[in-house]
């Protein structure tokens, strides 16, 4: 995955919020934006195995025990602002990289949006530190990345890339990270479509696991544009999207399915009353729908009679 040097950069789409106190460790978070949130299922089907964790619907319900999280936290842009102007400071930079492919999603649907006669309203990727306080309560970095109807912003603690590679074993790379955020601009998609009120319960064909496979098959979609969708100064943000890419991403994929985070990190049985984001087959599957279509519309995970 490469940038195009001379593309600028929006900075204003991402808040780094790292160099503020959270002030305490733990707190509440509302899963209402779905999310990837790995760790965060790791912790939920190991508890809820044990009775220790009740089921929460997207549209509601919290992680208990996190309850004590400090206020005040603030917002530092300025290192950011200053070190990522271009896609030549996306390829050398990681933070810079993550600035470019905010940028590149968001570019795309607010042309989607407007070929539809609809108007997209960007939102805004905090970087984290530990803990983090939102509009649908406050959360620590064990919930993994994760999406915020309540103020329709996205949040991510970055060494959650870390996490994909040394507990879940996952190939990583850059691209692995565009496919985590490219989901989470899928829920935000589906919040301002209001496709969202529909992810609820858990179970193999719940609302939570339609709206997550469609929040997958949206981020297959954003790849298939993204060496063609163009910034606000009309060059694509992105130059280069190779098969290896998309390969690291189809494993990421497998690797976040319900049934592989049950079985290798949640006691070694399949349970799939409890299932919330859909098999590594079925998440493998609709990314993939959307990479090959480039279609939104074949993203109807809802309509659909098979999740594949």
């Amino acid at each position: 995955m490469r940038f195009d040097e001379g593309a600028g950069l929006d900075t204003s789409e991402v808040q780094d919020m790292r160099d503020g106190g959270g002030g305490g460790i733990g707190g509440r978070v509302a899963l209402g934006g779905g999310g990837l949130g790995v760790v965060g299922l790791v912790i939920y089907f190991v508890l809820s195995q044990f009775g220790g964790l009740p089921t929460t619907g997207a549209s509601g319900g919290s992680i208990p025990g996190l309850d004590r999280i400090g206020s005040g936290q603030q917002v530092s842009d300025s290192s950011i602002s200053a070190e990522c102007k271009t896609g030549a400071d996306a390829n050398k930079n990681h933070d810079c990289a993550i600035v470019a492919i905010v940028n590149s999603v968001q570019d795309y649907w607010a042309g989607q949006f407007s070929r539809s006669g609809q108007t997209y309203r960007k939102a805004t990727t905090n970087f984290f530190d530990g803990d983090v306080r939102t509009a649908c309560g406050n959360a620590t970095s064990d919930v993994g990345p994760f999406y915020c109807p309540g103020d329709s912003e996205v949040y991510i603690d970055l060494s959650f890339f870390n996490e994909l590679t040394t507990r879940f074993g996952a190939q990583g790379g850059l691209f692995t990270e565009a496919y985590v955020l490219a989901h989470e601009y899928g829920h935000h998609v589906q919040n301002l479509l209001g496709t969202s009120a529909k992810g609820t319960g858990s179970g193999p064909t719940s609302g939570s696991v339609r709206l997550e496979l469609q929040a997958d098959c949206y981020a297959g979609v954003w790849a298939n544009h993204a060496t063609t969708t163009p910034t606000e100064s009309g060059r694509p943000l992105i130059t280069e999207v190779t098969q290896d890419d998309i390969s690291r991403a189809l494993d990421t994929a497998s690797r976040i399915g319900d049934d592989y985070i049950q079985t290798k990190l949640g006691g070694g049985r399949v349970n799939e009353s409890q299932f919330t984001h859909g098999t590594s087959k079925q998440r493998e599957k609709w990314f993939t729908t959307g990479f090959q279509t480039g279609d939104p519309a074949r993203c109807d995970t809802f309509g659909a009679k098979s999740l594949g």
